[in-house]
């Protein structure tokens, strides 16, 4: 009898970002006594962090188990070279060290970040061509060719003695491609009807929007239009630094339109240089010039391709809009085109970057007012197309929040896919594929590990502060006694910040130092002499007035002193 396989979810599911699932398989391994665990990891991505995560940069899937497994792990295979699927890898090859497996310009990308961490000397990146087939470890993978909004994804085909598993990855079914690669229906048809397909995890982004998503190349067009209006202007574009093929379509507009072309940003200049380097790109050498070179140039003869397509603060679209590039400076000669979408939780600073422009007197096109944008992931029908084409016998949605896995289940069961062979899961949960089928096997740690400076470094408990501060303001209390005779020498003294504008509130904040030295006071004739005891004495007087006379609840913090 096979030995069951299992399925551990690390992030990703009910999340935009963090995309990272794990497969386990007991086997023999040459060299060792019986059984052996072995992991194989499927992406290890990132997630920009929400609007009330306070000072964090990043949030990383939690590692723990991870680390407990750190022996068993043979690999990790890359689906694609976007950031929420191997943003996280130079975070996890700090801790341990493993292969990486890819198409080139995933490694490519990934390669960068692994690069500037120094941290290459802690893995092998290991190119894999489409439609390659090889042994990674115990496990038999095969890399397919799908479409993507970044060149060269894969969807990954795990061969088991449970059957095969199968991995979309991010993917669309674009029958017109920029670079003419398709998603290999084909080879997914065939294994379906030769193997069979026994769990499909599938992209769930879009499986709320009706339809078919637009292909690349319609944008294209657009472009090459929004380009031809602009008489006498300079025209900056941003869009993600990964979107090679959006690059390859801005670059081909602009020299259509007699324009030389120039990258502002480091991970545009180095995804450009080795797009070019791969034959990704086709960009001529007398097109593409340095930033440095535009004002040797009228301005209707150039065109900016830049990163900040997400209104990052410090990107170079933001610092531009604000006035503060040093490369760039843009008026009312000037206009800007948002080849992007913003990924959800980033629509704020995109709507400032927006504005910042539009004061600046720019002319600003985004995909609210054109299509100069196109989805990389598929939509409902394509959806149901997929489902139809692998007849899986399990179903399992995959990378996105929470009502786009619900919408993609009903996608499944709409394409007869039995209700009880359709499994809804959140990060943490572990499946078991077996003889019997497909049932939940418990759970492994799948917290947020945030990154703020360090990896590692905040917790919820400081973000929970982080939250107070924010929102209500801090009010420390000082107050020093002598702790032998049991009286207040000198405060209270109260200095607050965000609760109220003291110079304006002298009188409220009288009567809080009088509250609380009356209780101090108190607790030391009643022979209280230790400070941890008279600071929580502070705190929950200070709070108690502060919530009668304002309603609000900020951070007390109590600061007893003895002499």
């Amino acid at each position: 009898m096979p030995a069951p396989i299992r399925v551990v979810f690390l992030g990703g599911l009910g999340e935009i970002g963090r995309n990272c699932m794990a497969i386990e398989q007991t086997a023999t391994v040459k060299g060792k006594k019986g059984d052996t665990k072995s992991v194989l990891l499927i992406d290890c991505g990132l997630m920009f962090p929400d609007a009330d995560m306070h000072g964090i940069d990043l949030v990383l899937p939690d590692f723990t188990y991870l680390r407990e497994n750190a022996d068993n792990i043979v690999g990790v295979v890359a689906t694609h070279g976007h950031e929420d699927h191997v943003g996280a890898l130079q975070y996890l090859l700090r801790e341990l060290s493993f292969p990486i497996y890819g198409s080139a310009v995933t490694l490519g990308l990934a390669r960068n970040r692994i690069e500037e961490a120094g941290l290459l000397g802690r893995t092998e990146l290991i190119v894999v061509k489409d439609g390659e087939r090889r042994m990674i470890g115990p496990f038999d993978v095969e890399f397919i060719p799908v479409t993507h909004s970044v060149p060269h994804a894969h969807a990954i085909a795990v061969h088991t003695p449970q059957g095969v598993v199968l991995h979309t990855g991010d993917f669309k079914l674009d029958l017109t491609p920029v670079d003419g690669r398709r998603t290999d229906l084909a080879r997914i048809g065939q294994i379906a009807a030769t193997d069979g397909i026994r769990l499909l995890m599938a992209d769930s982004t879009n499986a709320e929007e009706k339809g078919y998503s637009p292909s690349e190349t319609n944008v294209g067009a657009v472009l090459r239009s929004v380009f031809a209006e602009q008489k006498g202007r300079r025209v900056i574009t941003a869009s993600f630094a990964s979107h090679l093929h959006r690059i390859q379509q801005i670059a081909d507009a602009a020299i259509a339109s007699g324009r030389v072309v120039a990258t502002l940003g480091l991970s545009i200049k180095k995804n450009v240089r080795m797009g070019r380097d791969l034959g990704v790109l086709s960009i001529p050498d007398a097109s593409l010039i340095d930033i440095d070179e535009i004002d040797k140039y009228p301005h209707e003869k150039v065109c900016v391709i830049s990163t900040g397509s997400q209104g990052e603060p410090m990107s170079a679209l933001a610092l531009l809009a604000r006035g503060e590039n040093k490369w760039v400076k843009v008026g009312e000669h000037d206009t800007v085109i948002l080849s992007s979408h913003a990924i959800p939780g980033n629509e704020g600073n995109v709507n400032r970057v927006i504005d910042d422009l539009l004061r600046a007197g720019v002319e600003v096109v985004h995909s609210g007012v054109a299509d100069v944008h196109a989805t990389g992931h598929a939509q409902a029908d394509e959806l149901k197309t997929y489902v139809s084409l692998t007849r899986p016998e399990f179903f399992v949605p995959i990378h996105g929040e929470y009502r786009h896995m619900v919408a993609n289940a009903k996608l499944a069961m709409l394409m007869s896919v039995p209700r009880d062979n359709v499994l809804l899961c959140e990060d943490g949960d572990v499946l078991e594929l077996s003889d019997t089928g497909l049932q939940h096997a418990g759970r492994v740690p799948a917290g947020y590990l945030y990154v703020d400076g360090i990896v590692g470094d905040v917790g919820q408990g400081v973000l929970r502060d982080r939250k107070v501060l924010a929102e209500e303001g801090v009010v420390v209390v000082v107050v020093t006694v002598d702790i032998e005779s049991g009286k207040v020498l000198n405060g209270p003294e109260i200095i607050t910040r965000g609760w109220v504008y003291a110079p304006e509130a002298e009188d409220l904040l009288d009567e809080a130092c009088d509250r609380v030295a009356q209780v101090v006071e108190q607790s030391l004739a009643s022979g209280v002499r230790n400070v941890e005891a008279l600071e929580k004495d502070v705190r929950r007087a200070a709070g108690k007035f502060v919530s009668e006379r304002t309603k609000r609840r900020p951070m007390i913090v109590p600061v007893v002193m003895e002499t």
